[in-house]
């Protein structure tokens, strides 16, 4: 009893210390996932940290563009970050790891007024493929082993439609160092199917409405004309904005509000930040994502 007592007073005092650091805050660290140019993704960030900085009185906000997907769900883990905006996937691989180190709070609702988006296949109108069983015998490109759209989706899906897991359909698989990169590698010919993720709404024309090709197109990287889609999966649930648990309930309802009102205060850092035409952000908890997280645990682990 006595040691019970010990331990719930330690936990107790841990907790306290934990909030009352988050409440005396001089740094905010917000992770940014990789797969996009860094430059551009460094300036489509920096409206958020003057934002974050002006509301909350951060004496810093520091932005850490990750190389890859992993490098946030590390920082997150360890602690080195307090705040990111992960994949569906990517917070399935931190909760399998440490269902306490991050809280989900918001995810973003598409202009339908949908949480969710879709991992489409795209190939080259040159190549011939019309749908992904033309793509037989191919090379498919993957974006990063921690995307949901870009990996874990297409690795337990596509099989579904072709009868065959993709090892064995596709001539050879391959990661390219995230969605934009996946993008550009079917555009050069270096795989013959990417997928991406997309809101799959609006105009193919304009990439759609979000997601990376959406982006690629925007800036004039890719040309839709080039492309057609071959492959849709299901709807996904929206990737989560999550927050370092241990900043506390007070500083979580905080940064809650504050992204809450991002849409409406600065449309343009919204657009930016996530990167496509979206209404806002809804509340979401960690259940919403336990058929992401059940889907890695049984294909890939945490």
């Amino acid at each position: 009893m006595f040691r019970k007592m010990v331990l719930s007073a330690v936990s107790v005092l841990a907790m306290a210390t934990s909030m009352a650091h988050a409440a005396d805050m001089k740094e905010f660290r917000v992770g940014i996932l990789g797969g996009e140019n860094e430059t551009d993704r460094l300036r489509n960030y920096q409206c958020l940290a003057d934002h974050l900085k002006a509301e909350f009185g951060f004496e810093k906000v520091s932005l850490f563009p990750a190389a890859d997907y992993d490098g946030v769900i590390q920082g997150l883990l360890g602690g080195t970050l307090d705040f990111a905006e992960l994949g569906a996937s990517g917070y399935a691989s931190v909760a399998l790891k440490d269902p306490k180190a991050v809280t989900p709070i918001l995810t973003t609702q598409q202009t339908d007024g949908a949480t969710g988006y879709y991992s489409i296949g795209l190939a080259l109108k040159s190549s011939g493929i019309t749908d992904i069983k033309s793509a037989k015998g191919k090379k498919l490109g993957y974006a990063d082993p921690d995307s949901t759209s870009g990996y874990l989706i297409p690795l337990t899906q596509i099989p579904k439609d072709t009868g065959a897991s993709n090892e064995t359909f596709f001539a050879s698989t391959q990661f390219n160092g995230g969605h934009e990169n996946n993008v550009l590698a079917v555009r050069d010919g270096k795989v013959d199917v990417a997928v991406d993720d997309s809101s799959g709404i609006g105009d193919f024309k304009n990439g759609y409405t979000s997601g990376t090709f959406h982006k690629e197109v925007a800036k004039g990287a890719v040309d839709p004309n080039d492309f057609v889609e071959v492959w849709r999966s299901g709807l996904i649930p929206n990737g989560p904005l999550v927050v370092r648990t241990a900043l506390g309930d007070d500083m979580t309802a905080k940064l809650t509000a504050f992204f809450t009102d991002l849409p409406k205060k600065d449309k343009a850092c919204f657009e930016g930040v996530e990167g496509g035409d979206f209404t806002g952000y809804v509340p979401v908890k960690a259940d919403f994502y336990n058929v992401i997280v059940e889907a890695r645990k049984a294909a890939i682990g945490g």
